[in-house]
């Protein structure tokens, strides 16, 4: 690996935050041969000569030899970060970088952006800036949080305007929990989620929304286990972080950066929400006999149950893709690849918008998933992977649910006096339902409706007949900059 690698660094926000930061550190250390205490247990073998780990992307060295992960953690309810502390990982962290209040912020989006996070702002930037002026060059950050709670909304708001204040030509990355369908863990979860939603649509590069039913679904389906918790969900979590950041952190015969996911995957701005697949997912009993060729494990990718997102049959149904990238690792030739894709594309009929006809990027890593994080580990690693990171229009229906959750409470201005009280007002949450209301009208206008496409045709363009730009065909200059005046929400 070339010696000017770049550094990535993460930051974890909130309680979700901080649980899925500790087991994907747990997974990193096992990747790196690092140990609890910071020091390397790499034991010589093929596999690590063959594929060497680059440390410096996501650890700092110290002067004694030991491994710091490049990470903040921060909590304003004491509880979670205390935990890492007093555990086993307690020789991993400085101190410096486990940061926590002592009054939470209560589900309360207010009190995570102007009260309580507020006075926790300077201590977390101070945290990221040492370890940006530590580093060769920073290459981007991945905060993880989720869109529900009080600080993963909040706080993650105030420390994604700062980081895009401070460090503007960085790529800024997120790792969210999205409030699930069904499964709800705090009643005001839609006002949260908009607020947080509309706070960062323009400080984020890209997200990759995962939801806990989703994530229950495929731990008690798949995996076997009777009774899903929140360690069996983030260690479904941390294994496809893994898989993202791979190539960041391994050799391999097709590498992917950061800017080069967003690259191709993101075709505007404000549609930055890929979709989040991986295979096999294997329990201990199955994989031991089974070793799913690439074509099977390329196509278990497009099915819904391997996805970290729950979306209705009819959204799939309805949807196109934009791009997909998929990255696999470990036991992968490049002429398998290309024979699984196009299987893929002959076979399963997936259709693509039109103006994005060539859809795929690969990415291929030497270093297979690690066989198992502990002896009772229900997702065992297996010799080949493959993550697939999907843009697709069926995301929409996640920001439809979650508007019509929203319009519901607001209609009635129920449990707005509690944001009130903490700084904010009613055209804050009519600014943000505006906000996500364009988004929905930018997703809309990816795939145009027949009747679109018979009123484009009957417009004549005289510089160009055969050839028009979406921004010229929609009348606008543009395009998916939030340039759409919604229907006057305020009468909700």
């Amino acid at each position: 690996m070339d010696g000017l690698k770049r550094q990535v660094i993460t930051v974890h926000i909130g309680q979700a935050g901080v649980q899925m930061g500790n087991a994907v550190w747990n997974l990193y250390g096992m990747e790196h041969g690092i140990g609890r205490d910071g020091c390397l247990t790499t034991p010589a073998g093929p596999v690590n000569d063959a594929c060497p780990a680059e440390h410096s992307t996501f650890y700092k060295e110290t002067v004694a030899g030991k491994y710091i992960p490049r990470t903040v953690m921060v909590d304003l309810e004491p509880t979670v970060v205390d935990q890492i502390r007093s555990g086993p990982d307690r020789s991993l962290y400085h101190p410096d970088q486990l940061i926590s209040g002592k009054e939470d912020a209560a589900n309360n989006f207010a009190r995570g952006y102007h009260t309580e996070g507020r006075s926790y702002l300077q201590q977390v930037l101070e945290g990221i800036r040492l370890f940006a002026e530590s580093s060769e060059g920073v290459q981007g950050f991945i905060v993880f949080h989720s869109m529900g709670g009080g600080t993963g909304s909040g706080l993650t708001s105030l420390v994604s305007e700062s980081l895009r204040q401070d460090y503007a030509k960085k790529s800024n990355l997120e790792v969210l929990v999205y409030p699930a369908p069904k499964v709800s863990t705090a009643v005001v979860e839609p006002y949260n989620a908009l607020l947080v939603s509309h706070k960062t649509l323009d400080t984020t590069d890209c997200a990759f929304m995962v939801d806990n039913e989703a994530i229950y679904d495929i731990s008690a389906g798949k995996l076997d286990v009777e009774r899903p918790m929140y360690p069996n969900l983030n260690r479904i979590i941390s294994q496809v972080v893994s898989s993202i950041t791979a190539s960041l952190r391994f050799p391999g015969t097709l590498n992917v950066d950061i800017n080069e996911f967003q690259t191709n995957l993101v075709p505007f701005p404000r549609v930055h929400f890929p979709l989040l697949a991986y295979a096999p997912f294997a329990s201990a009993q199955r994989s031991a006999h089974q070793r799913p060729p690439i074509v099977d494990l390329t196509a278990a990718c497009f099915e819904p149950g391997n996805q970290l997102f729950k979306l209705d049959e009819s959204e799939h149904a309805a949807s196109k893709y934009i791009a997909c990238c998929m990255l696999y690792r470990g036991d992968v030739v490049a002429k398998d690849i290309n024979h699984a894709i196009r299987h893929i594309r002959d076979t399963k009929g997936l259709e693509f918008v039109e103006w994005c006809p060539t859809g795929f990027k690969v990415g291929i890593n030497c270093r297979p998933p690690v066989a198992a994080v502990s002896p009772d580990d229900e997702l065992v690693g297996g010799g080949r992977a493959v993550c697939m990171m999907s843009n697709t229009t069926a995301i929409a229906g996640a920001w439809t649910r979650l508007c019509h959750k929203f319009d519901l409470m607001f209609r009635k201005r129920a449990f707005i006096h509690w944001y009130e009280s903490e700084g904010m007002e009613k055209d804050d949450f009519i600014l943000a339902r505006e906000n996500i209301e364009v988004l929905r009208h930018d997703y809309r206008e990816l795939v145009p409706t027949p009747a679109t496409i018979k009123t484009e045709s009957l417009v004549s363009d005289k510089t160009s007949p055969g050839f028009r730009g979406l921004a010229e065909r929609s009348g606008r200059t543009n395009f998916l900059q939030g340039d759409f005046e919604p229907s006057a929400i305020a009468e909700i």
